[in-house]
């Protein structure tokens, strides 16, 4: 490749990468501006509106609630999700076709659907969960569970478990040891791509948790849907601010991940 093909392709690149953050610029532009109204660009700045909504006890539950529920549902997935993914590969592989239909019958269902069926079925005893963090787990185990099982079991074909777990097994490990100590290690990269793919998308969710919970436990999304005919400074700021917490939590997963780089 010359130099001139090298030079466009990065020119392309970069365009790109500036249209796609434009959107974001602009919004991050608005919320610390003073006003912008029929100005090319805002008329001053300020952290006023990013400083009152770090200092929103509202809007800080709410962001506690969005990261315990997302981090409760994939703890939850995982638990559930690894040793059975183990079962199909290593006992039953041919189960895997069906899992394969399985994990994507969550989608084939809208989500005001399935809320609708949620809310008769959790909305009186034995089981009151409608308005609990509990419900919103529940849920949020079956959204995650196509990106999980998905990734996962990519990084088990990858790493041929079969034959790792019958290496072990002739050094003298039981099978179950070898799932522990030499195929859960090697599932690194899986999980952790599983864990980004299914918080990403968790926490920006908003129909399961306005109809199932509301203000009862207010999540991120349900607090800016509640604010948003309030000021557009504001709202912006918030926005920002929900872009700077996904990108934190992705930036202190690569920080933790053993295999960076």
């Amino acid at each position: 490749m010359s130099r001139a093909e090298k030079f466009y392709h990065r020119l392309i690149v970069w365009l790109l990468l500036a249209i796609l953050a434009a959107p974001l610029l602009a919004t991050l532009l608005y919320g610390i501006s003073t006003s912008w109204s029929d100005t090319i660009l805002p008329q001053g700045f300020t952290l006023k509106w990013l400083s009152a909504l770090w200092s929103d006890a509202r809007f800080l539950t709410a962001l506690g609630h969005s990261l315990l529920v997302c981090c409760g549902a994939l703890l939850f997935s995982l638990v559930l999700v690894l040793p059975a993914m183990f079962v199909i590969a290593y006992y039953y592989p041919k189960l895997d076709a069906v899992m394969n239909v399985l994990i994507l019958m969550p989608f084939a269902v809208p989500p005001v659907v399935s809320s609708v069926g949620l809310l008769q079925l959790y909305s009186s005893s034995p089981l009151m969960l409608t308005g609990t963090p509990w419900i919103l787990i529940g849920c949020y185990f079956t959204i995650a569970l196509p990106f999980i099982y998905r990734a996962i079991s990519n990084n088990m074909q990858a790493i041929n478990l079969k034959e790792l777990i019958d290496a072990a097994q002739l050094l003298g490990a039981s099978t179950w040891q070898a799932a522990l100590f030499v195929v859960l290690p090697n599932l690194r990269k899986g999980v952790f791509i599983a864990v980004l793919l299914s918080f990403s998308f968790l926490i920006g969710e908003f129909v399961f948790a306005n109809m199932l919970v509301g203000t009862r436990y207010e999540t991120l999304q349900v607090y800016l849907f509640n604010m948003r005919n309030g000021s557009g400074h504001f709202t912006s700021a918030l926005v920002i601010s929900y872009f700077a917490v996904v990108l934190l939590v992705t930036w202190l997963a690569n920080a933790l991940n053993p295999e960076r780089g």
